[in-house]
């Protein structure tokens, strides 16, 4: 047991370990979807003044977006949340502890966004799907009670690399004008040679196998260009909206969230950088377990919160 490994992690870990490990490509993807999706939700979760459910039209027909509104304040910031799963897995129903947390610390309404998966819907549907919803979500502004002048990108592991794009493409293409990106241990690279990835190819949590797996699922292959679904590859970072990045220590994509980061700031970004000791992929569905991971979804929220309440001149 790696002794860096946050105290709970590691219980959390040595737990598991009574059990055989199961691979994911052994286990199969729609295996670990239904593994996902019957996982109970935590008790004492905030109270939400609002949750409702909405269909817009999508690229890809309808598309549910969950919305989540922690006070009856008029003009709320607003959150558009895209949950991780390497593109093949989760949903609004798994990753809905995550939503209510966000909304709870950072005091947005958050509208949580249910795309379509690979391999059913190879990339970027994803992409796509998150763009469109970002888009209605600026032009509906008024009729959803937020202020148009105050609406972030977020996203946790595959998400990340989605709010990641959806920001790029918004500043490319002349769309919402965001105020925040924040990315959670985005996959936002692809450097399989990095340190972290090196390090922790075994796990915890995630395996370099498992990412491979994933990416292949998802088709994201060598033959990737578009910066949208590779944020890496943008040669140019300049003119994003302020961002967030969160990432854990023992984690395989940890460097990939710190290098882009890195590229923010030298592109004059305000970019603020958190890197949590001892935790792993995955650590904001695990708030109850890892205490940790609780400061780090209220870290989260309450910088997002005094940015919404301290909006700088751009």
């Amino acid at each position: 047991m790696d002794p860096r490994l946050d105290p709970d992690v590691r219980a959390l870990q040595e737990a598991r370990a009574k059990t055989k490990p199961v691979r994911m490509a052994d286990a199969g993807y729609q295996s670990i979807r239904d593994w996902l999706e019957d996982l109970p939700h935590p008790t004492g979760l905030p109270e939400m003044a609002g949750t409702d459910t909405l269909q817009i039209p999508g690229p890809g027909g309808d598309l549910r977006l969950d919305v989540y509104t922690p006070g009856e304040r008029p003009s709320l910031p607003a959150v558009v949340y895209f949950h991780g799963g390497g593109m093949v897995m989760g949903s609004n129903h798994s990753f809905r502890p995550t939503a209510i947390n966000i909304a709870h610390s950072s005091g947005a309404k958050v509208i949580a966004v249910d795309y379509r998966l690979a391999p059913e819907h190879p990339v970027p549907a994803q992409l796509e799907d998150c763009y469109a919803a970002t888009e209605w979500v600026a032009a509906n502004a008024a009729e959803l009670g937020i202020d148009h002048e105050r609406i972030c990108v977020m996203g946790d592991s595959a998400g990340g690399t989605l709010a990641a794009g959806v920001a790029l493409k918004a500043r490319d293409s002349g769309g919402p004008d965001l105020f925040c990106q924040v990315l959670i241990y985005p996959g936002v690279d692809a450097d399989m040679a990095a340190e972290s990835v090196t390090e922790f190819a075994e796990g915890p949590g995630l395996t370099l196998e498992d990412i491979r797996y994933l990416r292949g699922l998802a088709g994201e292959g060598a033959g990737v260009t578009s910066p949208y679904v590779l944020p890496i590859l943008a040669e140019d970072l300049s003119g994003l909206p302020q961002t967030i990045v969160a990432v854990a220590e023992c984690d395989p994509v940890r460097d990939w969230g710190e290098r882009y980061a890195a590229r923010l700031v030298k592109a004059r970004v305000q970019t603020t950088v958190t890197r949590y000791p001892g935790l792993t992929h995955g650590f904001v569905m695990q708030v109850d377990h890892l205490a940790r991971a609780r400061l780090a979804i209220s870290e989260i929220g309450a910088l997002l919160d005094a940015k919404f309440r301290h909006p700088l001149p751009w």
